[in-house]
């Protein structure tokens, strides 16, 4: 599932829910969660289709966007307005979406700033801070 370290397992979860949506069958809460993700980005649908890609490498260096790591912030980005974690997430992303009049870019934007956050943190060597991710929001929402 997608508490596993195994590459293969985490990613397997994705293409396990995109066949079940094909085949009409019975989802799990969290593939369904997955699946509506998914569906969001019509240009992967074609990708979960075909389980060899389940071992294909994106080299962000080329432009490659890795579809694992987009959809999965994407959830990540839900489970936080889930429960406004951190708090004032809900308000951003309101703002957002009031600015820029679309759900899903707003999200993009949210994703950049996690992103962002992740990365310094990972560079810096310290835990992600919270309000620098905030604080990004506020800036994008300033714009």
């Amino acid at each position: 599932m997608l508490f596993s370290q195994d590459r293969q397992d985490l990613r397997q979860v994705f293409f396990t829910s995109w066949k079940k949506h094909e085949d009409g069958a019975h989802l799990e809460p969290m593939e369904q969660i997955i699946l509506n993700v998914i569906k969001e980005h019509p240009e992967y649908h074609k990708f979960f289709s075909d389980p060899e890609n389940i071992d294909k490498d994106f080299l962000p260096e080329t432009g490659q966007v890795n579809p694992f790591l987009h959809l999965s912030m994407h959830i990540a980005i839900h489970e936080q307005l889930t429960i406004n974690q951190p708090i004032g997430i809900v308000d951003s992303y309101n703002q957002l979406r009031e600015t820029i009049q679309d759900a899903h870019q707003a999200e993009h934007v949210m994703m950049d700033c996690l992103g962002e956050m992740i990365w310094s943190a990972q560079r810096e060597n310290r835990a992600p801070n919270e309000n620098d991710y905030l604080e990004c929001l506020n800036k994008a929402i300033l714009k």
